[in-house]
């Protein structure tokens, strides 16, 4: 578990492109190929003519023995103990960058898919247990509360519907959220004895990570040295040793790159480039790894390996069962096996569809925009491949060969039916969409979070998605500053985030820095000058301006580093994109209560202007009609809606 990147193998770039692969959620794809490999390579050693090898090879024995200390285990423990340690140590990585800086740090966000969890894991669980009330079939309920988050996100891209970010966000959000109770349940429930003094030798070498952290250790060889003794100590202890690289990955610290240690690092490569030598090349080095946080480094580095290696080594170890007539008769009619089939497909998809289902009705708008409940269900589907973590925890639950052979059986058929019912939900949800996507603006404009300049409830309203960098978008300025001269205080505008990277650089970051200055109540102010300087918007362009307007550019500093900006830029570009928009600007004008349409067609002044005075007439028209059918003379006297 080190951050050391030099010396590594040189494959292991080709697993960092692989991991890097972006369009089309590709990494997740390969991801899932490469273990469903694995799995169909272990289903065909165990049953081919060579089968008996299969169990033999894995049950090879190796010991490593250090003084009087000896750990010895067959290949598939060293697999499920070993190797696991690193999957379960990138998974605690996720999460704590997920809490830190991603979607779990606005729990309002995650309210939904923190709920719609909580009953994924719970009845699953339930109807297992109707099932296997007792005897040791009923140690095997942990295996249908867990969601396979590769395979989930793997089989999303491939089958899900386009333009699904939304539901791949809260999709994710809920696997975080379910693989936190999948480990708590490990270790509070698969755990037999505990040894007391191994086990504050584990807690020490916790202790002593958090100690490293509070010291602001950045270089990964002191973490190796303890994550290693951790381990062993946890290992012996009784808890299982996988959950040393969880507990190890929660206390490591996770932040956006500091700015002072960015400049740093750019000054340390500047010297290199200017006089090329190995010392300057080592601290240009060590300069760059340590602007990042150790959490962002050990991801990048473990997370390819995780997914591409340790993961199908897992299933090439585990999934390798023997498919005879008889095996198959017996799952067959095993409560054992249906058990674990209908907790992982009936009980995920019930469970998370009918807990997002409750809750959305109870709070109206709880759900992302975008984001359905026909989608949900497809997701919900998916959430049944239960494939790693249930496989990993029938090792833990069964001693007896033959009752795992009955779960391993349960837990390939249930992934299976489960990626065929999430296709068959996503078609459905497919066939009942407009073959045109909606012009209705996706997100309603929220005074509280959206940046509005003029009266929050004129009657006329324009919605920009723009791009500080676009010339296009500083050229529509200067007319919706023609249209607000025209309209007054009957027209309100708000602005919102479309950053085009692919043709804008800086278009991000101007967007981050905005937002933080947002923060400060000068978010117009900063707009403007970032239009009216659209080709000089490099970072120290940003604060500079940001400076000699007044604000606080520590402060924005600071407010960048929080995630908080990203995130509200980040929700925009996905609104943008869920809702198929060609570019920027696109507009959404609207009048009285209409929900705001996308305008197609010339942006000019006078055009956006005839527009909304023709929308203002047909509201009117409506009001008046309103009025007759509801039976008042005096249209004056209808009690305006808003």
């Amino acid at each position: 578990m080190t951050d050391v990147t030099e010396n590594r193998p040189r494959w292991h770039g080709v697993l960092e492109r692989i991991a890097e692969a972006r369009r089309g959620d590709s990494s997740e794809s390969l991801a899932a190929v490469f273990m469903l490999g694995a799995t169909v390579l272990a289903l065909a050693w165990a049953n081919s003519p060579w089968g008996a090898t299969y169990d033999a090879f894995w049950h090879t024995h190796l010991a490593i023995s250090f003084g009087g200390m000896s750990i010895d285990l067959d290949l598939q423990h060293w697999v499920n103990d070993g190797l696991m340690a690193l999957f379960f140590f990138v998974v605690g990585l996720e999460v704590k960058r997920e809490f830190a800086l991603g979607e779990l740090r606005d729990r309002s966000k995650a309210a939904v898919p923190l709920t719609a969890a909580v009953a994924g894991l719970a009845l699953p669980a339930v109807l297992f247990l109707l099932l296997n009330p007792s005897g040791p079939e009923a140690a095997a309920w942990g295996v249908v509360i867990s969601t396979d988050t590769a395979f989930l996100l793997g089989a999303l891209a491939v089958i899900g519907p386009g333009r699904a970010e939304r539901l791949r966000i809260f999709l994710l959000t809920l696997a975080v959220a379910d693989d936190i109770g999948a480990l708590a349940i490990i270790a509070l429930v698969y755990t037999d004895e505990l040894n007391i003094v191994p086990l504050l030798v584990a807690v020490a070498g916790l202790l002593l990570i958090w100690q490293l952290r509070r010291l602001r250790v950045w270089r990964g060889g002191g973490y190796l040295v303890v994550s290693v003794v951790t381990w062993v100590a946890l290992y012996e202890s009784g808890v299982h040793a996988t959950l040393a690289g969880v507990l190890i990955a929660l206390l490591l610290p996770v932040y956006p790159p500091k700015r002072k240690e960015v400049e740093r690092a750019a000054a340390l490569a500047r010297a290199f480039r200017q006089s090329p030598n190995p010392e300057y090349a080592r601290s240009a080095r060590l300069g760059l790894e340590r602007a990042v946080s150790v959490n962002e480094r050990l991801m990048r580095l473990w997370q390819p390996y995780s997914a591409f290696i340790i993961v199908p080594v897992f299933a090439l170890a585990n999934a390798g069962v023997p498919l005879t007539a008889e095996t198959l008769r017996t799952a067959a009619t095993s409560p054992l096996t249906w058990g674990i089939v209908i907790g992982l497909v009936a009980g995920k998809f019930v469970g998370i569809t009918g807990a997002t289902a409750i809750l959305h009705r109870l709070r109206p708008g709880s759900l992302a925009p975008g984001l359905t409940m026909p989608q949900i269900a497809g997701g919900a589907a998916l959430s049944g491949i239960g494939f790693t973590i249930s496989l990993f925890i029938v090792d833990l639950a069964l001693d007896d060969d033959a009752l795992a052979d009955q779960a391993r059986v349960g837990v390939l058929a249930a992934s299976l039916i489960a990626l065929g019912l999430g296709a068959l939900v996503f078609r459905a949800g497919r066939s009942s969409l407009p073959e045109e996507p909606s012009r209705d603006l996706l997100r309603p404009v929220d005074v509280h979070r959206d940046h509005v300049r003029g009266p929050v409830d004129a009657p006329l309203t324009i919605v920009e998605y723009g791009d500080f960098e676009c010339p296009f978008c500083g050229k529509a300025t200067g007319n919706i500053r023609q249209v607000r001269e025209h309209f007054g205080d009957e027209m309100r505008y708000v602005f919102r985030h479309f950053p085009l990277e692919e043709f804008h650089p800086h278009a991000r970051d101007a967007a981050e820095v905005a937002e933080a200055a947002a923060r400060q109540g000068r978010f117009w102010e900063v707009h403007d000058r970032f239009f009216a300087n659209a080709d000089a918007l490099e970072h120290e362009d940003l604060l500079r301006y940001c400076e000699e307007l007044g604000l606080d550019v520590d402060r924005i500093e600071e407010d960048l580093r929080d995630g908080g900006p990203h995130n509200h830029v980040a929700d925009d570009e996905i609104d943008a994109g869920s809702s198929d928009l060609p570019g920027t600007p696109t507009f959404y004008l609207a009048a009285g209560d209409a929900v705001p349409q996308r305008h197609l067609g010339p942006y000019d002044a006078k055009t956006l202007i005839a527009e909304l005075e023709r929308m203002r007439a047909e509201a009117a028209v409506a009001d008046d009609e309103a009025a007759d059918a509801a039976g008042v003379s005096d249209p004056g006297d209808v009690v305006d809606p808003r």
